[in-house]
């Protein structure tokens, strides 16, 4: 791919957009970079990028500018449908998203991660993994740095593990993984796909490329994903396997992992069974143990090896603001689960305790149904706290189960979740939305609640 003296349009100047200009302005384009945030707001995003010599189009996004350019390229966090872009396609420029221009340079194989929920905890484990057995890894993508910083870093890897969006996908033509894992999905951004149908295709753009030399790892008991799995023309692996299903009939049927008791099965084709043991795994909750499973079985086709991949269950400790132990307090468990964006996370959360559970939840609604929820909300939550934007929907779907509570701050709602706990409960952070009415991302979010319980 000729980028000398292209104009090439970034659509989105944050970190991933920073990125990308600095690897179009290494390879000679042309660069002009466009937000809807003005210089003072963008800080030092718009500095860096200035003294790399990049144009600014800052303050609204101007068709001209677009359909003036050579190719477009689009951070994730900006819809793919806006009206400029869509302005562009019909003029026949080429509109593609970081992860796509950098998968045009990569040579080394992807190990590719995307779901609607676990997708860190199975990359980070993934990458541990392939560490632990020796390999150099680079890990990136939705998750730390992204996929074009791989090129930007000048180092080489062995391996690439990258945790994928769907809004990523989305801009996706020629990104071919190895390996494709899609963990879940279910619902989530219907604030950005015209329905649940759509955010289903989205997801299985992961595998539009592969062919029958690559891999797909897939969640057996996922609806969704079965119905995306006649369309898949890789090799496919399965996690999530029914445990009541015997290891002789499994073996012949269908590769993969299968968890039974403390321990996983794991079958590859034309391979000896491989057995690991979850009695160290330290993640709660048995969509961990999943995670744990799907992660394995990459990291097997990616050539891990079983002491490896042993002692990363063993050892890993899990991501941050993914149910997170933060402290006790009088015999009061504080987690903060900041990354649950969506119902499901919080679902999925919540199955994971047996102790009274005090749950705070909220932030910016999504377009899912709380009423999700309803069934653990009764059974598991002793007192509901709702914040943000979203509290009055979340008060009207699920106040009349458990005694609930509306306020306006994620630190009132740690102080009356204290006030209301007694010995042995667990208060949760788990919103079940985005971030974005009161915090930068669900770090920040998760970092005031963190603050907020160690104050106590």
């Amino acid at each position: 791919m000729n980028l000398k003296d292209k104009n090439v349009l970034v659509v989105g100047l944050a970190m991933t957009g920073l990125a990308v200009a600095r690897f179009l302005k290494d390879r000679g384009a042309q660069v002009t970079a466009t937000d809807l945030k003005e210089k003072d707001e963008l800080g030092s995003y718009a500095q860096e990028a200035l003294a790399m010599g990049i144009s600014l189009k800052l303050g609204a996004h101007k068709i001209e500018a677009f359909t003036g350019s050579d190719l477009i390229v689009v951070s994730p966090g900006v819809p793919h449908t806006i009206t400029p872009l869509e302005a562009a396609r019909r003029a026949g420029i080429p509109v593609i998203g970081e992860m796509e221009l950098a998968s045009r340079y990569i040579k080394e194989p992807i190990v590719a991660i995307t779901g609607t929920n676990g997708k860190t905890t199975t990359t980070s484990l993934i990458g541990e993994m392939l560490k632990a057995s020796g390999c150099s890894v680079f890990v990136g993508g939705n998750i730390g740095a992204p996929l074009i910083g791989y090129l930007n870093s000048g180092t080489r890897a062995d391996v690439i593990v990258a945790e994928i969006s769907s809004f990523q996908l989305d801009t996706t033509e020629s990104f071919r993984p190895k390996v494709g894992v899609l963990l879940n999905i279910t619902e989530d951004h219907l604030d950005r796909y015209d329905d649940f149908s759509h955010y289903v295709q989205s997801k299985g753009r992961l595998f539009q490329n592969q062919d029958d030399t690559d891999v797909a790892v897939l969640n057996m008991m996922d609806p969704a994903v079965c119905e995306l799995e006649s369309g898949i023309p890789g090799q496919k692996l399965y996690f999530n396997i029914d445990s009541a299903k015997t290891y002789h009939f499994v073996s012949e049927t269908r590769h993969g992992v299968v968890i039974r008791d403390k321990g996983m099965i794991c079958t590859l084709p034309g391979k000896p069974p491989v057995i690991l043991s979850l009695a160290k795994f330290r993640l709660k909750g048995k969509h961990n143990q999943e995670n744990a499973a799907a992660a394995s079985l990459a990291a097997l086709v990616a050539e891990a090896d079983r002491e490896g991949i042993q002692m990363t269950l063993d050892t890993y400790e899990g991501p941050r603001h993914r149910l997170e132990y933060v402290r006790s307090v009088n015999d009061i468990e504080y987690y903060n689960d900041s990354k649950a964006t969506n119902v499901d996370a919080a679902k999925r959360s919540l199955e994971s305790f047996d102790s009274p559970v005090i749950l705070i939840m909220g932030g910016r609604d999504k377009g899912g149904s709380y009423t999700f929820l309803k069934e653990l909300i009764k059974k598991r939550v002793k007192r509901l706290i709702a914040i943000g934007e979203a509290r009055e929907k979340i008060l009207s779907a699920l106040g009349g189960l458990t005694h609930s509570e509306g306020t306006r701050t994620l630190g009132e709602a740690v102080h009356l979740a204290h006030q209301a706990a007694a010995p042995g409960d667990v208060v949760l952070l788990s919103p079940g939305c985005s971030s974005f009415d009161m915090f930068t991302d669900y770090a920040e979010r998760g970092e005031a609640f963190v603050r907020a319980v160690e104050e106590l």
